[in-house]
């Protein structure tokens, strides 16, 4: 490994490094705690690289800023937190409804509101599956040390072209702001998906929202050889829109099931001794970091204790947690939320009563010390 591709970096510089790695060509964003390193890091990389920066007005303008370059045949992200994903939401619906590729980064911190800014929640799982209106699907992505937020971010591009949908990456302020090793991977060692481009020739009609047999769309630049409509309503195969039932129904099921249908190539996970584990902790982003600390603890003095981190949040991985927990005696969910992943946890695994939750709520890390109090709390309920 040539030194120059080992640093010393905080996570979200990781997760910029990735995204030009992973051929980012377009950001647009506004400043917001915690996760402004993003913009400030790729303000310098990114034309460096060919790429385009924009610091724009306000969240809102960043979005539909990125939507618009997708469009004509840019890989693109922009990065947010709080209150700023909260105004995102409304292009988010967009972005699903027209299936343009692109990546939006929250870093999360205390809310709801403006706050707790700098410090440190989960606090945003629900809202990044709900938070937009209607009916759909989304992959929301998270990661617990520098060197999975690169590949992880670098998933989350493969995933919104293979999939022309938005993705999510969804960490938290402490794995932004913490400072540790990174090995930028050679060039070529890590997949890269690029943008899928239609075989269609000029002056033949193109159907932008026509899959081919393996599900996938190609596109054509906007403003290119074709022209085609966008639109945020229920449209055909052209872009036009429809109310015509089968139509709607039609694209609707499309939406969703491209995605619900590979849960099993779109999920992300790590296990750590869960062969013979009998207590099982379920975790991700930092939450996760505490959580293997107890349990290499706690085998050192022959537990039999183990831990599921979670790297992909959404589509949630319901039949891998239920595998991977169906032994365990007892299932403790991690997380700095009030059990937004516990209560995805229980629907999962066959037997929710064993299911508890160890948390912090109050902007601080849930550390391993609070996790073996509240264990000695289930404990003694005699679980």
């Amino acid at each position: 490994m040539d030194e120059k591709n080992i640093k010393f970096v905080q996570g979200n510089e990781a997760c910029a490094e990735a995204a030009l790695y992973a051929g980012l060509g377009f950001f647009a964003g506004y400043p917001i705690t915690p996760s402004t390193e993003i913009a400030e890091l790729l303000s310098v990389r990114l034309p460096q690289t060919g790429g385009k920066f924009l610091q724009m007005e306000d969240e809102i303008s960043s979005i539909c800023a990125i939507i618009g370059a997708s469009l004509t045949g840019n890989k693109v992200m922009t990065a947010t937190s709080g209150p700023g994903f909260s105004l995102m939401q409304e292009a988010l619906g967009y972005a699903v409804m027209a299936e343009i590729p692109c990546v939006i980064v929250d870093v999360q911190r205390g809310g709801p509101s403006t706050g707790n800014p700098t410090h440190v929640s989960q606090g945003d799982i629900n809202q990044a599956r709900w938070g937009t209106h209607g009916e759909h699907s989304i992959i929301v992505l998270t990661a617990s040390n520098h060197q999975d937020v690169f590949s992880i971010t670098v998933d989350a591009f493969n995933m919104s072209e293979m999939y022309r949908t938005p993705v999510i990456l969804l960490f938290d302020e402490v794995t932004a702001h913490m400072r540790e090793g990174l090995i930028i991977p050679e060039k070529d060692a890590l997949d890269i998906v690029d943008r899928l481009k239609t075989s269609v020739k000029r002056g033949v009609d193109f159907h932008p929202y026509l899959p081919r047999e393996d599900g996938r769309l190609p596109m054509s630049d906007f403003g290119g050889i074709h022209r085609y409509n966008v639109t945020g309503l229920f449209h055909d195969m052209w872009g036009f829109p429809s109310s015509d039932p089968k139509v709607v129904h039609g694209l609707l099921r499309h939406l969703v099931d491209k995605i619900e249908n590979n849960v099993y190539n779109i999920a992300r996970y790590k296990e750590y001794f869960l062969e013979d584990a009998r207590t099982i902790f379920v975790s991700y982003g930092s939450s996760a970091r505490s959580a293997l600390h107890v349990v290499k603890n706690r085998r050192a003095r022959g537990e039999r204790i183990g831990l599921l981190e979670l790297q992909t949040l959404w589509p949630f991985p319901a039949g891998i947690v239920r595998e991977k927990c169906s032994e365990a005696q007892c299932i403790i969910v991690v997380e700095m939320n009030m059990g937004q992943v516990l209560q995805q946890v229980k629907t999962a695994v066959d037997n929710p009563d064993k299911v508890f939750l160890a948390n912090r709520i109050d902007g601080e890390l849930i550390t391993p010390t609070d996790i073996r109090n509240i264990m000695r709390l289930i404990q003694g309920k005699g679980v």
